[in-house]
């Protein structure tokens, strides 16, 4: 319950770019102020646990599609287009629960990733999304993954929200005045007809400020590395690295 307490807190209060909530104040993102940056870590908060509450309301692979991105990509374990495979899928029984324990937004809020833990039945690991604004403001999904674990992940006793460092601004003519805070670049939509032949060994993506950028890369045998990177203390540092080796798959 006070886990719920905190949770439900977190949410209702918008998170400003130099306080990220949960973080010690050392933790800060220099250079963060908030009239500076359109990061709003809280938002796919929201997002990751409406996702988790459709999954036991409307079904796992229903939840999935619904906040997925045209261009999201699964793995099964190679890559796929996520809409594409999901199309039609029958949901299990018992839908997997999830809750989210760390997010790392770009300055511009542009991309949130977001890492936390999952449980099936007797079994139970770890998972991280990639989440992307779209030119609505909502936030959908475009990579998913995560792998089984020997223990369960432990819940952290509050949420860790991370924002990246913002750019150095140059004033162009009829730019924003020192103060002022220049708009984000509007998303382009993406169009599940017009989705180009998925290249299965690799995929990144970058927010439209460059402060934080993500890569994947996929073996034959299925096995996967993914990293996130975000610029913190005047420069380039892996917020996420992680490593899923070749086995059966089970977990997205």
């Amino acid at each position: 319950m006070k886990r719920l307490i905190l949770l439900l807190a977190f949410i209702a209060t918008p998170v400003p770019a130099q306080e990220p909530q949960g973080m010690a104040p050392d933790e800060r993102p220099a250079g963060n102020r908030a009239g500076n940056s359109y990061a709003n870590p809280s938002a796919v908060i929201a997002a990751e646990l409406a996702f988790a509450q459709s999954a036991q309301d409307n079904g796992q692979w229903t939840a999935f599609a619904a906040s997925a991105a045209p261009d999201a990509v699964l793995f099964r374990p190679q890559m796929v287009w996520a809409q594409q495979w999901l199309d039609g899928r029958a949901n299990p029984a018992v839908a997997r629960t999830r809750q989210p324990h760390e997010v790392w937004s770009s300055c511009d809020g542009a991309v949130v990733v977001s890492h936390g833990a999952w449980q099936e039945t007797a079994e139970f690991g770890w998972f991280t999304t990639v989440w992307q604004r779209q030119p609505d403001g909502a936030y959908k999904w475009v990579l998913d993954h995560g792998d089984v674990l020997q223990q369960a992940l432990p819940a952290p006793d509050m949420l860790s929200a991370h924002v990246a460092d913002c750019p150095e601004r140059v004033r162009r003519p009829g730019g924003p005045r020192d103060g002022e805070r220049a708009r984000p670049k509007r998303t382009k939509k993406v169009k599940l007809k017009d989705l180009p032949p998925l290249d299965p060994v690799h995929r990144a993506g970058i927010a439209p400020d460059g402060s934080l950028h993500w890569d994947i890369t996929v073996a034959p045998d299925g096995s996967r590395t993914f990293a996130a990177f975000w610029n913190k203390d005047g420069q380039e540092q892996t917020a996420l690295a992680e490593q899923v080796t070749a086995r059966p798959h089970r977990a997205p």
